[in-house]
């Protein structure tokens, strides 16, 4: 399980930062541990992913645990949409 975390971590920052060339840094998805990852998205920022059907906590945490291969692409997409808007 461990190593699927890890694997989705690197997964999502490979995706924003190759894929979709997001200028932030987000070096801090794969240096957390564990299930959950606060994200640093900004109130308005977490509020627009939660219309775009993301669900993450007004805080910004995301759960890792529910990333998975089908949906990370839409994530890391959603993600850059909010964040260079």
């Amino acid at each position: 399980m461990s190593d699927r975390l890890v694997d989705m971590r690197a997964l999502l920052f490979d995706k924003l930062k190759n894929e979709y060339k997001n200028p932030l840094n987000w070096d801090h998805l794969v240096q957390q541990k564990g299930m959950f990852c606060y994200t640093g998205l900004k109130p308005e920022q977490v509020q627009a992913l939660i219309a775009k059907s993301v669900y993450l906590t007004g805080d910004g945490r995301i759960s890792i645990a529910g990333i998975h291969e089908g949906n990370v692409d839409y994530l890391a997409k959603a993600i850059h949409e909010v964040t260079t808007a």
